[in-house]
């Protein structure tokens, strides 16, 4: 590879990560141009391109960077082309104005008072030009006019920091000649990037407009502000000389003679002008972009590396016919719904080891949450004697009874079996969540199709909320299956409070004894009421027998 060919397969890399939005991917190599509103910094281009296309006017001209890429041909028209017109030829170059001037305003507006990061690119293929690539960016301003933002001078040092903060970027730092260097603009945001002036090169504009008897060689020389790349002089039309169309080859013969015949400058004059601006900047973005292929071409494997591995991740190509189409989401959806009963069931072989997933966590909710749940608790809790008390008297109402009444014992009953609704609900949102997880997980081979993953993940999860909502209706259904009907002639009513009996029959002995016994009496058979135990208080025997059949009615539920 020629090094002339370097600069034009960057372009290409510019357009290509433009074109696919990762212009910030990698740090190509480049050359930013910064100054101040009314520097010369649009003339520096044109004489630099020799043609008359930039925009032109009063207060902010250059609202959007443009990317001018200078390409050299051996022979043939001069015409520009723009990146938002593919294969468009332009070769009236006030037609190139205008579209810029168009396009700036197409996402800027027309009234001017607004600028914008997003950059316009523009091949401009000539005979006259070397190969380079230069960023025109907004000048630099310190008062808002007109409609302007107030902070219109933050915005634009901000846009030009995100290009020239970038290692890879040289500097083109346009300073007028006729005001003092120490309060340039250009100067100032170089320095604050690049402290030890490496990448910044120096252009000095206006030179034939310095009072007469005074010269700019100590700073050409860089006594104030020392650059490794150097300053350049450079002397440009007037706006006399614009308004009057003075061709751009006739300033550049008269910029030499003024190097060639200053007493200052004649000693330098084959370092000063354009055209050694432009073989300068040149050679440099050349050497630039010599030492930093390495580094690019490795980053460019790595990015191409990884982009294979997604596609790759994607699958075969479609192809074009709808018959295809239809037998690709048949598949697709097929390995869905496999995917999804395999997680459940445990056979998925992408399942992780560092949690529970899937069918795994559905058993541990059912068997280490719900049922633990259950288990803990109380048949009895938040029955207070009082309670119990009053739900017998009202029941008897002006009679006394030996023994419970049946409605007393059925209310208060309900009221504990009720209790199971609520964890039963929580073990079914529980599920559910668990379910949209597996959803999450299964549709994975999706992610090649965002719409129909998404529509896929959406349709499963509506699908279940359809069928989470009857499953509550019937567990409350189930629940109130039990409460309107207590059957307390199971056979299992009266065994299953057997456990619950040992206690209650301590707490009985204690009632009765005055105080605790170490150990309870041996539980009795079946035929057995301890409330019927000689010497019992009746509301103490009636008590326990409540608890008693209470511990074995919630067994049975």
């Amino acid at each position: 590879m020629s090094m002339n060919q370097l600069i034009p397969i960057v372009n290409k890399l510019q357009d290509v990560f433009h074109s696919v939005g990762m212009l910030d991917t990698i740090d190509l190599p480049q050359i930013a141009v910064v100054g101040s509103q009314s520097s010369g910094k649009s003339s520096v281009l044109e004489n630099i391109v020799g043609k008359d296309f930039l925009p032109r006017g009063t207060g902010i001209v250059t609202r959007r960077p443009l990317v001018l890429q200078l390409i050299h041909t051996n022979e043939g028209e001069e015409y520009g082309e723009f990146l938002h017109l593919p294969k468009r030829k332009i070769s009236d170059f006030e037609e190139i104005r205008n579209e810029i001037q168009a396009e700036t305003e197409r996402v800027t507006g027309k009234e001017g008072k607004s600028i914008s990061a997003l950059p316009i690119h523009l091949k401009i293929h000539s005979p006259h030009v070397l190969n380079l690539t230069l960023i025109d960016l907004p000048g630099i301003t310190k008062v808002p006019v007109g409609n302007q933002p107030k902070d219109i001078e933050y915005q634009i040092k901000q846009m030009i920091l995100q290009y020239i903060k970038k290692p890879n970027c040289i500097i083109l730092a346009v300073s007028p000649a006729n005001t003092d260097i120490a309060n340039s603009e250009a100067l100032k945001l170089a320095r604050a990037v690049d402290k030890s002036g490496d990448r910044t090169v120096g252009v000095l504009t206006k030179l034939d407009l310095m009072d007469k008897g005074t010269d700019a060689m100590d700073v050409i020389n860089g006594k104030h502000v020392p650059l490794k790349l150097g300053f350049v002089g450079v002397v440009l039309r007037g706006q006399q000389d614009i308004e009057s169309n003075k061709p751009i080859k006739d300033a550049l013969e008269n910029e030499a003679e003024f190097f060639k015949n200053h007493p200052a400058y004649r000693s330098v004059a084959n370092r000063m002008g354009i055209a050694f601006l432009t073989k300068k900047l040149n050679g440099i973005l050349l050497e630039h972009i010599r030492k930093c292929l390495p580094e690019i071409r490795s980053k460019i494997s790595a990015l191409i590396s990884k982009a294979q591995q997604r596609l790759s991740e994607y699958g075969v190509p479609l192809e074009e016919s709808e018959m295809n189409h239809g037998a690709m989401l048949l598949q697709l959806l097929t390995q869905f719904s496999k995917e999804f009963g395999d997680v459940i069931e445990g056979t998925n072989v992408d399942l992780t080891t560092d949690e529970l997933f899937g069918g795994a966590r559905i058993n541990h909710i059912f068997t280490e949450k719900f049922y633990p749940m259950l288990e803990k608790m109380d048949a009895c809790e938040g029955l207070t004697d009082y309670d119990i008390r009053t739900a017998i008297r009202n029941a008897k109402g002006p009679r006394t009874s030996l023994f419970i009444p049946e409605a007393s014992f059925v209310m208060l009953v309900k009221k504990q079996v009720k209790k199971l609704e609520d964890p039963s609900l929580r073990c079914v949102n529980q599920v559910f969540e668990e379910l949209v997880a597996i959803v999450d997980h299964a549709e994975k081979h999706l992610v090649r199709f965002p719409k129909l993953r998404e529509r896929t993940k959406e349709f499963v999860a509506d699908l279940l909320r359809r069928y989470e909502t009857p499953l509550k209706v019937f567990i409350k259904n189930l629940i109130q299956i039990e409460l309107a009907y207590i059957n307390t002639n199971h056979p299992d009513f009266f065994d299953g409070g057997n456990s619950s009996f040992m206690i209650m029959s301590q707490q009985f002995q204690t009632n009765v004894n005055g105080q605790k016994q170490q150990q309870g009496p041996p539980v009795p058979q079946r035929r057995s009421n301890p409330s019927q135990q000689a010497g019992a208080p009746q509301e103490v025997g009636i008590f326990f027998d409540f608890g008693w059949r209470n511990c074995g009615l919630w067994e049975v539920t």
